[in-house]
């Protein structure tokens, strides 16, 4: 990853950036296959196999494995695609996103209701520098 981009520091936080989306458009690519009830049932009736149809580095599929949206984040993948995966396992959005936190899929929407998550402590850290 470029070392010289002004966003890398905002905690907790991975930018889906042009080198993000060359990172995971395989991974990508697979999740949107994922429309397809014919592709879905492939891919729960072997998914080792079915994602092997994609280049995909085995860390991106130990990862969909895993269901560890964090990680797949880390490793090029963006949620709005990366829910395709929770989604066929009949998951809602709230349920998939909120595995990425503390919170319970009810304790996330009540969160959202309210105005999403406080910016304080989560804002770029050269803004905190600066004033």
């Amino acid at each position: 990853m470029a070392l010289d981009k002004p966003y890398q520091d905002i905690p907790g936080t991975t930018v889906f950036d042009g080198e993000m989306a060359r990172k995971g458009f395989h991974l990508n690519q697979f999740c949107m296959s994922l429309q397809k009830e014919e592709n879905r049932k492939a891919f729960f009736a072997d998914e080792l196999g079915y994602m092997n149809q994609w280049p995909m580095s085995e860390e991106q599929k130990q990862a969909v494995i895993d269901r560890d949206l964090t990680k797949l984040i880390s490793l090029g993948g963006n949620i709005y695609y990366l829910v395709k995966i929770t989604m066929a396992q009949g998951m809602s959005v709230a349920h998939a996103v909120s595995m990425m936190t503390d919170m319970s899929p009810d304790e996330y929407l009540e969160m959202m209701k309210n105005g999403g998550r406080s910016p304080d402590g989560n804002r770029y850290v050269g803004e905190q520098q600066n004033g």
